[in-house]
């Protein structure tokens, strides 16, 4: 920004060096959703979303259906098709997503804007405790184990261990394929990566090993920009993306949270936990019965989001019932000093741990969170996306001024996590650094994760309430998502802050803060 660039170039920069660097998160393979404010006051939602390829049908997993992930993060099949390999891989929209917002709402070249990742590709770049911890981790029987994810296949297994072994800690890690595809991709623009020679390696690629995208899949891919969804908190404006993604889900929590004086009974306490996580069941319920592909399934937005029916929500938590009796990924967020701001998350999913030999990235794993149960608002069926947590959010005063700029990786606990760090920032009055960092509770629809710095008593609070409750073990817990936050004090000064559960940061001007 300093050479001149706004918060949208900014922005596409960053997620091309993001996917460098965090190879697992995100990158060319992947997809996501950008939400753009401009300083003459429009907002666009910017979505690029993973797509089922053509040759998916709906009935094609039935059959080897286990059981949902029991973080509600994906399905668990027989031989984990939909988690890791060729099958699990929706057709990536990243590349045609940074692209349009560059060309509708940026100032400098694509060419420049890629240029900054290809020597971090080609030279390499030490691997960080973060990338180290996640290649070792085992997070559970739903999910294939990292170790032999990101060694899925022979091209993907060359990149990340050496001699046989993963690369330490400190060690540096060299992409030189992943460099000389980013050189492709600037000289030769998005076309070469949906209907020139990147495309034609990639369908080749998927034909051989029983993929379901074809070339014609990656040329009719188009990217959809539209309204962003809005609400309102406490009388300030909020704006987040909607269905598929997680911003109908948030404005539900939000209009529950307004009926109680949230503020007034601090955090962490029993009974500020005890309304969130009401909020959380109440409209995570509603998200399992309805959200999806609006391009698919109609979706009752306005009566989902309408605040009386956050308001008969309450009545029934007033009368004693519990309203939840009913049925990793990278973000960004930049605002500059002409007043364009840009919350951007985008995402692999999981990996697929399918790298296409001589391409050097990896793609996203989007098909593991589609039910494979036909019939169902989020079954399968070609060309149509899953529903996301992700949820880009911005907040305004009345009068239209920016206050917040926020969003988060962390799959299904991204919006639980947006929810607390506003409530945060907008009743507990939390600096950005003391919102994104406080102790955190997550409902899922079965039992409530406390954060270990949650007090003892709040969780037998919740206990006495008829909850169950897991307080954790770690103080900062890389279960929660990790928002990413920008706030605008009165006074126009932009305060940062970047959660400390994962190896983000904030960067400020030096020159002119």
């Amino acid at each position: 920004m300093r050479r001149g660039g706004n918060a949208i170039d900014a922005a596409v920069t960053c997620a091309f060096v993001q996917g460098v660097l965090d190879p697992q998160m995100c990158g060319i393979g992947g997809c996501g959703v950008m939400l753009v404010h401009t300083a003459a006051g429009g907002d666009a939602l910017i979505e690029f979303y993973a797509t089922a390829g053509s040759l998916t049908r709906e009935d094609q997993w039935e059959r080897l259906f286990v059981r949902e992930a029991a973080d509600r993060y994906g399905y668990v099949l027989d031989g984990s098709v939909n988690d890791v390999g060729y099958q699990s891989v929706g057709v990536p929209g990243t590349v045609a997503g940074l692209h349009e917002a560059l060309t509708r709402f940026g100032t400098i070249s694509w060419e420049r804007a890629i240029e900054p990742a290809i020597p971090l590709a080609r030279d390499g770049f030490p691997v960080s405790g973060f990338m180290h911890g996640y290649w070792t981790t085992d997070y559970g029987p739903d999910v294939v184990p990292n170790l032999l994810r990101i060694q899925a296949t022979p091209a993907a297994k060359s990149i990340y261990t050496h001699d046989g072994k993963l690369f330490e800690i400190g060690e540096r890690m060299v992409q030189a394929d992943y460099a000389r595809t980013l050189e492709r991709l600037a000289s030769g623009g998005p076309d070469t990566f949906y209907r020139g020679e990147i495309a034609d390696e990639i369908a080749a690629d998927f034909a051989a090993n029983g993929g379901f995208i074809t070339k014609d899949d990656l040329a009719g891919y188009t990217v959809n920009v539209t309204e962003p969804l809005r609400g309102t908190y406490r009388g300030l404006q909020i704006a987040a993306a909607g269905p598929p993604a997680g911003g109908l889900t948030l404005l539900q929590m939000l209009n529950f949270l307004e009926g109680y004086d949230i503020g007034a009974q601090g955090w962490p306490s029993t009974e500020a936990a005890r309304v969130l996580v009401e909020a959380m069941a109440w409209a995570m319920a509603d998200r399992d019965l309805h959200i999806a592909d609006p391009r698919f399934i109609e979706i009752p937005t306005g009566a989902l989001a309408d605040k009386q029916y956050a308001a008969k929500a309450r009545d029934v938590v007033a009368a004693g019932a519990r309203v939840h009796d009913r049925a990793d990924t990278t973000h960004v967020c930049v605002v500059d000093d002409a007043g364009n701001a840009v919350s951007l998350t985008h995402t692999l999913g999981s990996a697929s741990g399918v790298v296409t030999p001589g391409l050097g990235f990896g793609y996203n794993d989007y098909m593991n969170c589609f039910d494979p149960r036909p019939g169902h608002p989020n079954s399968i069926v070609a060309g149509k996306t899953r529903v996301t947590m992700m949820t880009p959010t911005f907040v305004f005063e009345k009068g239209g001024k920016l206050r917040a700029c926020v969003g988060a990786p962390g799959g299904t606990k991204i919006v639980t996590a947006i929810l607390q760090v506003l409530v945060n920032v907008i009743d507990h009055r939390m600096s950005p650094m003391e919102a994104v960092s406080a102790p955190r509770i997550d409902f899922q629809g079965d039992l409530v994760q406390a954060e270990a710095r949650i007090p003892l008593v709040v969780c037998q609070g919740l206990e006495s309430l008829g909850y169950k409750v897991n307080r954790r073990t770690l103080n900062y817990d890389s279960y929660f998502a990790r928002p990413q936050l920008i706030v605008a004090e009165p006074d126009g000064f932009l305060h940062g802050a970047s959660d400390p559960r994962k190896d983000g940061g904030a960067a400020f001007d030096t020159e002119t803060e």
